[in-house]
């Protein structure tokens, strides 16, 4: 493995193996180096055809960069495309966003994609290897100044269940959770997940709520009670998000 293909890995294991053992081939390189500009065109031209009319609670990401130089953004796993597209475009306002990206070869694929788009990697897999992914965020969040995304219900779901690693990792560095939420227009919903892909020429609205401070001392009902707590804030952004359509 190149040089190039090490960039964001954060321990030796994730160096030494992968959870499949394939290897990174001159022909696969080959392959996803001609694949990665095209996905990059395809999405960046869908993004053109869709305009953002309005971003409610941009106030509350600068409260949070205003206190640390970094938080955990958190948002369900349907909403990737264009919370994660504004947090990349948020440079200006000291923001670093970065994804936790599977390890593995295949990995090597979005990865190559997130640096391209302007966001850090974390290499990891918050279901194989949790413990050590909820470090490696803790690392990139304090150490690198890095905003790591959280999607608290995952690719693998339950859907809009909010899981509490977030929360962990808030309590841990002292960061706030940043709650977001988009709506389009009219979109598309993936079946199996209900990932929302908008239909060219929608009006897209985000809304971000305010940053969500973890106590330091937290047992296991607070936790609960305070990812239930998150669960609704998502909801209720994702209402503001619609509402801010129809007002326009």
């Amino acid at each position: 493995m190149s040089a190039d293909d090490e960039e964001g890995l954060r321990n030796t294991l994730y160096r030494t193996t992968t959870r499949s053992g394939r290897r990174m081939t001159p022909m696969r390189r080959w392959l996803y180096r001609l694949i990665v500009p095209l996905a990059l065109g395809i999405i960046r031209g869908w993004w053109l055809t869709c305009r953002v009319i309005r971003v409610e609670g941009v106030e509350h990401l600068d409260a949070a960069l205003s206190r640390a130089p970094s938080l955990v953004p958190c948002y369900w796993h349907q909403h990737q495309l264009y919370c994660g597209k504004f947090l990349v475009e948020q440079r200006a306002r000291g923001l670093t966003v970065g994804w936790l990206i599977s390890p593995s070869v295949d990995g090597e694929l979005g990865a190559m994609m997130v640096r391209r788009f302007g966001g850090a990697v974390i290499r990891g897999s918050s279901t194989h290897t949790g413990a050590r992914a909820l470090r490696d965020y803790y690392q990139a969040l304090v150490r690198d100044d890095i905003s790591p995304v959280i999607t608290p219900d995952g690719p693998r779901g339950p859907r809009f269940e909010f899981k509490p690693g977030a929360l962990l990792l808030s309590q841990m560095s002292g960061r706030p959770v940043l709650p977001m939420a988009y709506a389009a227009s009219r979109a598309w919903l993936i079946k199996w997940d209900k990932f929302v892909i908008p239909v060219p020429f929608s009006r897209i609205a985000i809304a971000i709520g305010p940053p969500f401070y973890v106590p330091r001392v937290t047992d296991a009902a607070l936790l609960e009670r305070l990812a239930g707590e998150m669960e609704g804030e998502l909801k209720r952004l994702y209402a503001v998000a619609r509402a801010a359509l129809r007002a326009r």
